[in-house]
């Protein structure tokens, strides 16, 4: 085999495993979330920023988006103003979100002085990480946002920032 067939072979299998693992990846992304994982969040409790117990299970029952954050990143904290239109246009129409920060109470506390939310926040530290984890977010990765129907089932999930027109999408399915 000649220098030149050799390096085509190579960059060709090289291609094949990179679209390999590309679709591998995005196949992780897509997996559904496991019952258990549904139960899991359904059945958590998390503290508001001020301490007070907060049951998942209460927002059950109308349409809802959950957005996992953290203050020190940058895209989560660009997008937290338009999930916050978002809210605000929306709750007449009984949409609830709730934001879930993965951050130190004190840093979101900090965050929320300077920068007000209409809607709901409370504080999962790790524990969000594995909570996105079992809703989907294989990656781990934030920001991360998950669209329930009323029946607390998952119709759309996001891993990165989220954009107008996609929220606009959402609001259409619930």
């Amino acid at each position: 085999m000649t220098r030149r067939a050799w390096l085509f072979a190579s960059a060709g299998a090289a291609a094949v495993l990179a679209g390999a693992g590309s679709a591998w990846w995005r196949w992780r992304l897509d997996a559904p979330p496991v019952a258990e994982g549904l139960e899991t969040f359904w059945g958590s409790t998390l503290d508001s920023p001020e301490g007070r117990p907060v049951p998942l299970a209460g927002f059950r029952g109308k349409p809802l988006l959950v957005n996992f954050w953290a203050t020190w990143c940058p895209p989560c904290v660009e997008e937290l103003p338009l999930i916050n239109a978002f809210y605000e246009a929306q709750r007449g129409r009984g949409w609830q979100v709730l934001g879930i920060a993965i951050d130190q109470p004190s840093a979101v506390r900090q965050w929320l002085q300077r920068s007000p939310l209409s809607f709901p926040v409370v504080l999962a530290g790790l524990q969000g990480t594995e909570m996105s984890k079992s809703l989907g977010n294989q990656a781990g990765s934030l920001p991360f946002s998950v669209l329930f129907g009323p029946r607390g089932q998952v119709l759309e999930r996001k891993l990165g920032q989220l954009h107008a027109d996609e929220l606009k999408n959402w609001a259409s399915k619930a």
